[in-house]
């Protein structure tokens, strides 16, 4: 089996991180790879960041479904930037990390809170609990008023910050769960889960896992009307990167 990962970022320091966690917890035999796309923002941390990245997604999705025999996707970013077209260019399973971290979390725990970047990113974080309808479970989405990029240059100062949102969400808004709304927090797990006393979820490991259940049960995409292959058409400027 062989999954592709997505980080629709061009960070790279980022995306080796992303397919060290994506391995973790992969079988032995499921072959994890992640890439960023030629095209695309440093960082994702708003809707005009998530707009430019999208193209650079498509064009590694539909690469790995003709050229390099992927058999699953998963887009590492936690807005699951192109997600719902994603679909329309293949029929092989494609997974957002918010999508697998909140199928996870509601499988152990009553409800969960959001950790994530910027204050401005927080309308990104509202705009996909909203997508994969976990409002009502959802009991806060808390920033760490940090950059993407912050917590690749200063680690243990991301850290912090991370554990003291994380620590607000369980003992100020009730959360029994903790998800974390960016993909390069995958490197904090576990010593938050040790600081927080909580389940602390990444979107990374457990969309890996659903990716392997997926193709084991030879799931495809439903083909049939709305994710159906978009029609041929001239795209200008970007017929040479999503050419379909």
């Amino acid at each position: 089996m062989k999954i592709k990962i997505i980080n629709p970022n061009t960070t790279w320091s980022m995306t080796e991180d992303i397919e060290t966690a994506g391995k973790r917890y992969a079988r032995n035999g499921t072959e994890v790879y992640a890439v960023s796309p030629a095209t695309g923002p440093e960082s994702i941390e708003s809707m005009y960041d998530e707009s430019l990245a999208i193209p650079g997604v498509l064009s590694e999705i539909i690469k790995g479904d003709r050229e390099e025999g992927a058999d699953a996707f998963i887009i590492a970013c936690f807005g699951d930037p192109g997600l719902l077209a994603a679909k329309e260019v293949t029929e092989k399973p494609v997974i957002g990390i918010a999508q697998a971290a909140f199928i996870t979390a509601k499988m152990i725990a009553p409800n969960f809170s959001v950790v994530y970047v910027l204050d401005r990113s927080e309308q990104v974080v509202r705009d996909v609990v909203r997508l994969h309808g976990m409002e009502q479970f959802c009991r806060s989405c808390r920033s760490t008023g940090l950059g993407v990029l912050d917590f690749d240059r200063d680690r243990e100062a991301g850290l912090r910050a991370l554990a003291d949102q994380g620590r607000r969400c369980v003992e100020e808004d009730g959360a029994e769960c903790v998800i974390l709304g960016c993909a390069g927090f995958v490197q904090f797990v576990d010593a938050l889960r040790k600081e927080l006393g909580v389940p602390v979820i990444d979107g990374v490991s457990p969309a890996v896992k659903l990716c392997e259940v997926l193709v084991d049960m030879d799931c495809k995409t439903a083909k049939r009307n709305l994710w159906s292959n978009p029609e041929p058409k001239e795209i200008l400027g970007l017929s040479d990167i999503v050419k379909f």
